[in-house]
């Protein structure tokens, strides 16, 4: 996330000073690479999606809503395959956002899966996703779960500890099994974001460190003891990420350490995972990559190391999560008050908040917001929606510029809800979480269904 986003959907409200106060707004506007592909204004000035007017979206479902694109999704996980090409697997990063019918969705689209936990990995499992093209990631993977992803055959566990090289080495010992493992290195890059979603500096919980020795040894442990497979290395240096350098640093780095196993143990890896991370538009300062460029960068990083470093070029794999789901998915909220705090600023509160959305909150993320239900010739203001919840940093959209007719009954658009908010929700305040809707070609189906009460009431054994 970069410092200076501020959170505009039609302007660019940040660094500007005094001057952006003076500039023109249209607050019925839609950028598109913020919205899902299929999201217009109607005629009457209301957001449609895949054919679908917002109010009969809310009058059915109720709001809080995530609305998910399905096209748009699907869309975007051909854009992958078509721009890093067969040669290329791409993972699905299953922690973004993770349903059954969205992996139906990614497998049918010919995307492999990448889980990081045991329910993560059910869900696949349950939805019919090939255990083959699962990927296990995980910084404390359990015996437990160890042994359900060896029973099951995932293709690949990515190894994050000795203690769990030894874990796992036992338990194909046991089983006669040979389970496919990748070791996760630490390359020390700091990637331009924040400092909780960045992941592949020296001093965090994931992975071998690569400048002290400890991933080549790792490598060496597995080589030797000659019970689990080693295909390759694997790094991923941070989420929403709009600066390729890191990834070149990261190539560069990692493909020496397949060199020295290499020169150390006759033995050239056949697989690299370069991770993913890779950002999306939150608001109009963002300016993310196509997948195509991502592509040819990335080759063209990896085909140089290579060369300097006299090696085949390894099978490829990337694990994209946000940047397939996040711009898929918008939620949908309804105004409740509407409140002038003397001249400071106005707090539009809607009927959600840090329980569906904690980015906000936790680690200063950007988002942007537009009346959806409407459209509206009155003047901008630069307003704040904000949450439900008994806390003062319940902030949906820090900055944003509304309609100053914006009233209780009006529905709220956010876009770029897709990864890392279902996902991240909670309960707090005792608040059900929404449900997910998925829309396409003019039919709505939930896809998750909204939590009640009595789903609250009913683990509460006391």
């Amino acid at each position: 996330m970069r410092a200076h986003e501020a959170g505009a959907l039609h302007g660019d409200i940040g660094n500007r000073g005094p001057a952006w106060l003076r500039t023109p707004v249209d607050v019925n506007a839609l950028v598109p690479q913020l919205w899902p592909r299929t999201v217009e204004r109607g005629t009457d000035g209301a957001l449609t999606v895949a054919g679908l007017g917002v109010r009969d979206l809310a009058d059915r479902f109720g709001t809080p809503v995530y609305v998910l694109d399905e096209d748009d999704l699907r869309s975007r996980c051909r854009d992958f395959r078509a721009a890093f090409g067969d040669g290329v697997d791409v993972y699905y990063a299953g922690k973004a956002f993770l349903c059954r019918a969205v992996v139906r969705m990614i497998a049918e689209e010919g995307l492999h899966l990448d889980v990081c936990s045991g329910g993560e990995l059910a869900t696949a499992l349950s939805a019919g996703m090939p255990p083959e093209r699962i990927g296990f990631h995980g910084n404390n993977k359990s015996v437990a779960e160890l042994t359900r992803a060896v029973d099951a055959g995932v293709g690949r566990i990515i190894v994050d500890s000795v203690t769990e090289i030894d874990r796992l080495t036992a338990l194909a010992r046991e089983r006669g099994v040979r389970p496919r493992v990748l070791v996760r290195v630490t390359v020390g890059v700091e990637a331009h974001t924040h400092e909780f979603i960045a992941t592949a500096h020296e001093d965090q919980k994931f992975g071998f460190s690569l400048a002290g020795g400890a991933a080549a040894a790792a490598a060496f442990k597995i080589l030797d003891e000659d019970v689990l497979e080693l295909r390759g290395l694997h790094s991923h240096i941070g989420s929403q990420i709009f600066d390729a350098s890191g990834f070149e640093v990261s190539a560069r780095r990692v493909l020496a350490l397949q060199a020295q196993i290499r020169d150390a143990r006759g033995v050239e890896l056949p697989e690299l995972d370069l991770g993913g991370g890779f950002g999306i538009a939150y608001t109009t300062q963002d300016d993310p990559a196509a997948p195509h460029d991502l592509a040819k960068r990335l080759r063209k990083i990896v085909d140089a190391e290579c060369e300097a470093e006299r090696l085949a070029v390894p099978h490829l794999s990337i694990e994209p999560g946000r940047a397939i789901v996040g711009p898929a998915v918008f939620t949908l909220y309804e105004v409740g008050t509407v409140k002038d705090v003397d001249g400071i600023r106005t707090y539009v509160s809607v009927d959600g908040g840090m329980s569906d959305n904690i980015r906000t909150a936790l680690y200063g993320a950007s988002y942007s917001a537009t009346v959806a239900s409407r459209a509206s010739v009155a003047e901008p203001m630069l307003a704040r929606v904000v949450g439900k919840h008994c806390e003062s940093g319940d902030i949906v959209v820090k900055d944003e510029f509304l309609p100053a007719d914006v009233q209780p009954g009006d529905l709220v658009a956010v876009p770029g809800t897709g990864a890392y908010c279902r996902s991240m929700a909670s309960n707090y305040n005792h608040v059900p979480r929404p449900p997910v809707v998925a829309v396409r070609d003019g039919q709505a189906r939930v896809i998750v269904r909204r939590e009640t009460e009595e789903d609250l009431l009913a683990l509460d054994v006391g």
